[in-house]
């Protein structure tokens, strides 16, 4: 049982309302699709696939790529948490007009707060900022662009995208001292030492 709940802002309401009125089922359909560069089993999935391929790379990609699965971890889970503690209904549960036009119910009704999409791409947003300029750039919109396919579908209030994108950023942030500083050792390093 939740312990707070959370209300949406007017601004929110008047978002939602706007995309319920605008939407079609081909742009709710592409936002659908492309609302999966977000999810978390896809996402943890490629932060393994990533960590394991690098166990046999120099120490700097094994550090980054030891940084990359935590933090992949950390935000898979903390939206759960959060949302077993904070109790707001979704916005496509508020809609009549947006369900003919094509919106889709999402996930639990009352978990909206906050996004957990949005958490783990806050979380890239702000691990872009190890990459080069240029890619760094495209990963941020990237980023922001899948945040914002959870308003598209009405899975999210606004407000709940903007604090779960703040939420991952800072997640991000928080564990680069320990997973990033720490020097990576192969297993052959500590054969070696023994």
């Amino acid at each position: 049982m939740a312990l707070v709940t959370v209300k949406p802002t007017q601004i929110d309401v008047a978002i939602a309302n706007g995309i319920a009125d605008h939407t079609n089922p081909e742009l709710e359909q592409t936002a659908e699709a492309l609302t999966w560069g977000a999810d978390e089993h896809v996402l943890l999935a490629l932060a393994a696939a990533g960590w394991l391929y690098t166990r046999l790379r120099p120490a700097e990609e094994r550090r980054t790529a030891n940084h990359v699965l935590a933090v992949s971890i950390a935000t898979a889970m903390l939206p759960h948490i959060l949302k077993s503690v904070f109790d707001q209904i979704r916005p496509d549960r508020l809609t009549v007009r947006g369900h003919r036009r094509g919106i889709p119910f999402s996930g639990r009704p009352r978990d909206a707060f906050p996004s957990g999409h949005a958490v783990h791409m806050g979380a890239l947003a702000s691990a872009a900022g190890l990459l080069p300029p240029a890619r760094r750039r495209f990963v941020r919109v990237l980023a922001a662009g899948l945040s914002l396919t959870r308003v598209a579908l009405l899975a999210h209030w606004a407000s709940d995208v903007v604090a779960g994108f703040t939420l991952g950023i800072l997640v991000e942030r928080m564990l680069r001292p320990w997973t990033l500083t720490r020097p990576a050792r192969r297993p052959s390093d500590q054969r070696a030492r023994s």
